[in-house]
């Protein structure tokens, strides 16, 4: 089921209108559903460039048209027209099973630290063009982190693994006792900070 406010109808209706084409509608697709990087893309439907395969949901004066293999991703999605503190406004989606769903209790230790690492720590680690991949983790709770980008050879992973990634990983998944730096620092060609020039 998706939520489309009175206001984002509106605001639709307002821009098919000016499009001029029979039947036109709205097209919500999820790109890179299940990742970090998932995001919802609204788009104009011309009726000749459907699949015949989309999920339709009647609109006031149009159809919103979610493609086959996003229908489960962007299931309990709120679309809505709003305006924000400073008068302007902005048209937003609240998706919240995009990016997949972490993982329960039940899971593996293995699925939880993957699911911290790539959704809480590795879009952190990116805006300075780095990003750690589990190597292993232990039955006793040992995380073995490898570092890439910039990440790898800077003068700062040490802080970074320990202030940082430690901290959360041990606030996030109950059963982490360490973690682990097992990249060879030695061969990262673009450091974000070099070894031996960190304060």
């Amino acid at each position: 089921m998706i939520q489309i406010s009175d206001t984002a109808q509106s605001y639709f209706r307002k821009l098919i209108e000016r499009e001029a084409v029979p039947g036109m509608g709205v097209r919500l697709t999820a790109v890179d559903a299940g990742t970090p990087r998932a995001d919802a893309r609204l788009e104009f439907a011309d009726p000749s460039e459907l699949l015949g395969d989309e999920w339709a949901v009647d609109c006031d004066g149009f159809t919103l048209y979610v493609a086959a293999t996003s229908v489960a991703w962007v299931d309990g999605a709120e679309i809505d027209f709003v305006t924000n503190a400073t008068g302007s406004q902005q048209l937003t989606i609240k998706a919240p099973k995009i990016k997949g769903e972490a993982p329960t209790e039940g899971s593996s230790l293995v699925e939880r630290v993957r699911w911290v690492v790539e959704n809480e720590v590795n879009p952190q680690l990116a805006s300075h063009g780095g990003k750690v991949a589990v190597q292993e983790v232990s039955a006793e709770g040992v995380v073995l982190l490898r570092f890439g980008g910039g990440c790898q050879g800077c003068g700062m992973a040490d802080v970074t693994l320990k202030q940082g990634i430690e901290k959360t990983l041990m606030g996030r998944v109950p059963g982490i006792t360490a973690v682990r730096d097992a990249t060879d620092h030695d061969s990262g060609n673009a450091p974000y900070i070099p070894r031996g020039t960190a304060a």
